[in-house]
């Protein structure tokens, strides 16, 4: 999945769809998946990470609604 992301353009309302079904997908942490997209590095997923209210222990699939919602409209 981090692959697809960074070379296919994958979206986050995409990742957060399948964490849905997907286990691994759910217990993936949530700098990782923001680390896996062009152009954002660790400090960066830690910036955004803190903007939005995610802390750094988050998997994907513990992400509250406002959370996914303000991620989504960041990068889709």
């Amino acid at each position: 999945m981090k692959k697809r992301l960074k070379y296919q353009g994958g979206t986050i309302s995409e990742v957060v769809a399948l964490a849905k079904e997907n286990d691994a997908i759910a217990k993936l942490r949530v700098t990782e998946l923001l680390e896996s997209l062009p152009g954002i590095g660790k400090i960066k997923a830690r910036q955004i990470m803190a903007d939005v209210g995610i802390a750094e222990s988050r998997r994907v699939g513990g992400l509250g609604p406002h959370q996914i919602e303000k991620l989504v409209a960041q990068f889709g």
